[in-house]
């Protein structure tokens, strides 16, 4: 999705998070990222480059299973990409990614990306996850470059208590706006 703002407007992107078919009825699906139509918020500045967020890679925390109905957990560090799987989680395969953004502007200016620290998943039928630690692999003041480009990367942990399947989606709004 890419979401354009007119000058001294805020963007936000709404992003879906997905794919944790936990097997114990195997599901796969496609994970829907973003929503059309993303709302937008007022800055306090106006600037002559609005600015626009893409996300460019799903966040897939992938396959797992929890052999009894204790619970478990599945981290994706947004820093390195690497998978970790503890609790009674087991770890059934597939490619589990971070998600991954741009946001396009005025080159050189900074920016401030913002995102909720935790998330509610849901399945079909009614069964709940949640994300939590969701942040960005972003430290310090975020810059585009010379381009006008700043790429960065999301994960978290999703943790599931007692006993869920199903394939789990969430809405996750992330904003960027000038600083």
């Amino acid at each position: 999705m890419q979401a354009m703002t007119r000058p001294g407007r805020k963007l936000r992107a709404v992003g879906a998070l997905g794919l944790l078919p936990l097997l114990l009825a195997a599901g796969e699906g496609g994970c829907l990222l973003c929503a059309g139509g993303a709302p937008t918020a007022l800055t306090e500045t106006d600037h002559s480059v609005p600015l626009s967020i893409e996300i460019t890679t799903k966040l897939d925390f992938s396959r797992a299973a929890l052999p009894a109905s204790g619970g478990g957990q599945i981290e994706l560090d947004p820093q390195s990409g690497n998978k970790r799987v503890g609790g009674g989680m087991v770890d059934l395969g597939g490619a589990a990614l971070v998600g991954t953004a741009i946001v396009t502007g005025e080159p050189g200016r900074a920016v401030r990306i913002d995102m909720p620290s935790s998330a509610r998943m849901t399945s079909a039928a009614g069964g709940v996850v949640e994300i939590i630690g969701l942040r960005t692999n972003l430290f310090g003041a975020s810059r585009l470059d010379s381009t006008g480009r700043l790429e960065f990367s999301f994960g978290g942990t999703l943790v599931v208590r007692g006993n869920v399947a199903g394939t789990f989606r969430a809405r996750i709004p992330i904003t960027a706006q000038y600083q």
